[in-house]
């Protein structure tokens, strides 16, 4: 069920306080805090640089980590909260929370799609159009999926395929409550035009015969 967790690389900070953070901002790392899961609250530090990689890479407030800290075993975290420079936007403070395996989280899970060679819409010359590459869930954090699998084995031409579709891992559910668009299968440009003339043409038709 639950894929390949990133890691987020940290180590201990010595002492606390305002000091201690100014201290590791100079050392060029971002002074933090891990706290829940029944532990007690720890000081740590992460790279400046490192961080800010992470951060730009995006959806970093909603993935699960592995935490790594020399010395100590890992632990599942999610991050609660990231304070900026009010200048520069630049991270000053970062708060990540433990998880245990019961805890839910609200995590971005990829789709992906399967027999798309196998697919009558896709083999009449129709086009996968994908709305959503990823869907927002609300998952147990020990029970998180690689992926939702959406299968095109029976789906035709000017299909529109739903959340609702999707078969769902257990204790999973969306975090939009209402029935969105994950995809549909287009049909080609020229065949949509020619749709579109009939369609013309047919109302043409109705409408001179109803001046008759």
């Amino acid at each position: 069920m639950a894929g390949q967790i990133p890691d987020l690389n940290a180590k201990v900070r010595a002492g606390t306080g305002k000091g201690a953070a100014r201290q590791a901002r100079r050392d060029g790392d971002v002074p933090g805090i891990v706290y829940g899961g029944g532990a007690e609250p720890q000081s740590i530090s992460i790279p400046f640089d490192y961080l800010l990689t992470m951060l730009r890479k995006g959806r970093f407030m909603s993935t699960l980590f592995n935490l790594k800290v020399e010395g100590q075993e890992d632990v599942r975290v999610i991050c609660r909260g990231v304070q900026r420079d009010v200048v520069k936007d630049l991270p000053r403070h970062i708060d990540l929370m433990r998880l245990k395996r019961t805890s839910r989280v609200k995590l971005f899970i990829p789709v992906e799609f399967e027999n798309a060679d196998t697919c009558p819409g896709i083999k009449k010359g129709g086009t996968l159009t994908v709305v959503r590459n990823e869907v927002e869930l609300d998952v147990l954090a020990g029970d998180i999926p690689d992926h939702l699998t959406i299968d095109l084995a029976n789906h035709q031409m000017g299909d529109t395929i739903h959340i609702s579709e999707v078969v769902m891992p257990e204790g999973a559910k969306s975090v939009i409550d209402r029935d969105f668009v994950i995809a549909n299968i287009a049909a080609p440009r020229t065949l949509a035009a020619d749709d579109e003339d009939e369609a013309t043409e047919e109302a043409a038709t109705e409408e001179a015969a109803s001046e008759e």
